[in-house]
C-alpha cells in the first residue's frame, strides 16, 4: 500500500467508526500533551473568625484539597482510558475491516480485556528509551570529561547517529507490539519478540506508516484551523459589544465540541493507520 492509500483508509474509519471515537479522544488527547490546572485562594478572615476557626486557612485548604484530588482522579481516570483504549480501537478497526461493527461497550470489554499486557509494552517501551538515551548521553559526559569538549563533540556526533535509527526502532517495535499482542493475544515480551522478527524487511514499511501519522496529524490540524479560525475571529470581534465573560462563555459551547471531535477522530486516525499497516502486511 502507498503512503496515500493508508492515510485515506485510516481516515475512512476515524470518520464513520464514530462508536471508536470515545476512545480516539483519549489517545488524541494524551498522544500530543497533556493538562493542567490551578487555583487561587482568597481572604477568608471574617468567615473563619466566624466559624471559630483560623481566619484564612480552613476553606482555602480545603479547596485546594479538593482541586488537588479532583486533578489526581482526572489522571488516573485518563490514564487508565488511555491503554483502555489502545486496545479498543486495535479491535474496532480490525472489525470495521471485516465489514463488523463495534459498539462502545464492546470496546470497553476488548480495551480491559488487554489492558494488562498493552500497559506492560508501554512501560518496557519507556523503560528502554530512556535507559538507550542515558547511556548514549553518560558516553558523550565521560568522553567530555575526559578528553574535553572536541571530545565530547567527537562522541556525541556518532551517538545521535546510533540514537536516531535505534529509537525509531523502538517505537516500531512497540507500535507492532500492540498489534500482535492484542490481535493474536499474546504476553508482552513474546508481542515484542514477534514484533522484532516482523520488523525484518520492513523498515520502510514502518518508516511509510511514521510518514502517513504524521501526515495524517497535520491534515487534522489543518481542519481545525480552517474551521475554527474564522470563529475566534467573529469571538473577538464581538468582545466590545458583549464584553470577555459572556465571549468565552460562547466560544466554550461552540468550539469545545469541535475540539473534542477533531481530538476524537485523530486518537482514530493514528490507530487506524498502525493496525492497517500491520494487518495487511499479515494477510499479504
Amino acid at each position: 500500500m502507498t503512503i496515500g492509500e493508508i492515510i485515506r483508509q485510516g481516515f475512512h474509519y476515524a470518520r464513520t467508526c464514530k462508536s471508536l471515537w470515545l476512545f480516539g479522544f483519549f489517545v488524541g488527547a494524551t498522544s500530543g500533551g497533556g493538562s493542567s490546572g490551578g487555583g487561587r485562594g482568597s481572604d477568608g478572615g471574617a468567615g473563619g473568625a466566624a466559624a471559630g476557626g483560623p481566619p484564612g486557612l480552613d476553606l482555602p485548604v480545603t479547596a485546594i484539597a479538593s482541586i488537588v484530588i479532583l486533578i489526581l482522579l482526572a489522571v488516573v481516570v485518563a490514564f487508565v482510558m488511555r491503554f483502555v483504549s489502545e486496545g479498543a480501537l486495535i479491535e474496532g478497526v480490525v472489525r470495521a475491516r471485516q465489514g463488523g461493527t463495534m459498539t462502545t461497550r464492546e470496546g470497553f470489554r476488548a480495551g480491559w480485556a488487554h489492558v494488562g499486557v498493552v500497559v506492560r509494552i508501554a512501560l518496557l517501551y519507556v523503560g528502554a528509551t530512556i535507559g538507550s538515551i542515558a547511556l548514549l548521553a553518560a558516553s558523550c559526559v565521560i568522553a567530555w570529561q575526559a578528553l574535553g569538549p572536541l571530545g565530547g563533540v567527537l562522541v556525541g556526533i556518532p551517538a545521535l547517529v546510533i540514537a536516531v535509527p535505534w529509537l525509531v526502532t523502538l517505537y516500531l517495535v512497540q507500535a507492532f507490539a500492540l498489534r500482535i499482542a492484542v490481535l493474536e493475544h499474546r504476553h508482552a515480551l513474546d508481542a515484542i519478540g514477534k514484533a522484532r522478527l516482523f520488523l525484518h524487511g520492513r523498515l520502510m514499511h514502518g518508516l511509510k506508516l511514521i510518514v502517513a501519522t504524521f501526515i495524517g496529524t497535520l491534515a487534522i490540524a489543518l481542519v481545525a484551523i480552517v474551521v475554527m479560525t474564522p470563529v475566534v475571529l467573529l469571538l473577538v470581534a464581538l468582545v466590545p459589544v458583549l464584553r470577555v465573560l459572556p465571549v468565552i462563555v460562547i466560544g466554550c459551547v461552540v468550539l469545545l465540541p469541535v475540539i473534542c471531535v477533531l481530538t476524537a477522530m485523530l486518537g482514530t486516525l493514528r490507530s487506524s493507520i498502525w493496525t492497517i499497516g500491520y494487518v495487511t502486511q499479515v494477510q499479504a
